[in-house]
């Protein structure tokens, strides 16, 4: 199960977040691939890709003496079902709101 509240706190970084967007476009990457997606230090983006780790949003290989990142699609199946969820949600009350007020409308 994936812990959404660390899912979106690691997203809610903008260089985190720009990893995932680098990952989900280009597929799998080499850590040191990924150190273009902002002006920082080699460590600074295996911090990052730590906390996406640990946060379950990216998986890591060894590939001889690369490390290979990839997003873990099922921390994105987690946020889509939430946010999925939410809309529905929403959808249903403001379809309610909206029968409500055609009903006073009427009536009124």
């Amino acid at each position: 199960m994936t812990d959404l509240a660390a899912t979106f706190s690691a997203l809610g970084d903008k260089t985190r977040f720009a990893i995932v967007e680098r990952l989900l476009s280009d597929g799998e990457l080499a850590a040191g691939t990924l150190q273009g997606v902002a002006d920082i230090s080699a460590p600074a983006i295996s911090r990052h890709l730590k906390v996406l780790r640990e946060a379950g949003l990216v998986i890591q290989r060894v590939d001889r003496q690369k490390r290979m990142y990839s997003v873990n699609p099922n921390a994105l199946q987690a946020v889509n079902a939430w946010i999925e969820y939410h809309r529905k949600f929403w959808e249903r009350s403001l379809d309610r709101l909206e029968q409500a007020l055609s009903l006073e409308e009427d009536h009124g």
